[in-house]
């Protein structure tokens, strides 16, 4: 009942017709479009980062809803395609806007977290999640703070999970890490201890000792 409540709030952002097109198909998606509900809850993922956060727990929510009914996916092929094509043109959202970039990246992540297959992570998209991390983890990346905090947010969410479908790709991203905190020039205080945060958090089996949590929070607060 909480986690209806939470949907229902989060799509008040939408105009009348639209938040009713969503709580449709939050209850019986097969009456309405659900190609047309998936290219909603995309481009609100895209300009609005709260909703991004949120937005997976709705796919969810309506994938479990078609399912129940009629047995089919259209709203998760449809998702799935529309995620596949943001993914191929990552470099230019980033290059045409940091924020819709980090929206796309939040929303992803927030999908891969939702959405499982026998209660497993959707293998369709470990790679390309990972691919984005990646990306975060690249030099220029590395000294943008907005870009460095969507990183390390995803990876305290998602880490333990992704590591379990590929340990060889979390490592190279760790690998990765380590040496932009020790080696990159031009970092702020803030990028660095975010990174210096995360690399001991996974050093920890993705958990943090409750010194270590007071010590990066009073740094943060700050």
């Amino acid at each position: 009942m909480e986690n209806s409540n939470k949907e229902e709030y989060k799509i008040q952002s939408f105009d009348v017709e639209t938040q009713q097109l969503l709580k449709t198909a939050l209850k019986e998606p097969g009456a309405v479009d659900l190609e047309k509900v998936a290219a909603v809850i995309v481009d609100q993922s895209l300009k609005d980062q709260g909703f991004s956060k949120e937005a997976g727990r709705i796919c969810f929510t309506i994938v479990q809803a078609e399912t129940k009914q009629s047995g089919s996916n259209v709203f998760r092929r449809s998702l799935l395609n529309r995620l596949q094509q943001e993914f191929t043109n990552r470099e230019e959202t980033r290059s045409r806007s940091l924020q819709e970039w980090v929206c796309y990246v939040t929303f992803i992540c927030n999908v891969f977290d939702y959405l499982k297959v026998n209660n497993m992570p959707m293998m369709a998209l470990v790679h390309p999640v990972y691919d984005c991390l990646f990306r975060l983890g690249q030099a220029d990346s590395l000294r943008n703070e907005e870009e460095v905090d969507c990183l390390v947010l995803q990876l305290h969410r998602i880490g333990d999970q992704l590591e379990k479908m590929d340990v060889q790709r979390m490592d190279d991203l760790f690998f990765m890490l380590r040496d932009g905190f020790l080696l990159q020039e031009g970092l702020s205080s803030l990028a660095r201890l975010l990174l210096l945060e995360i690399l001991e958090f996974r050093a920890g089996g993705w958990r943090l000792s409750d010194t270590g949590q007071k010590y990066y929070y009073s740094e943060l607060t700050d």
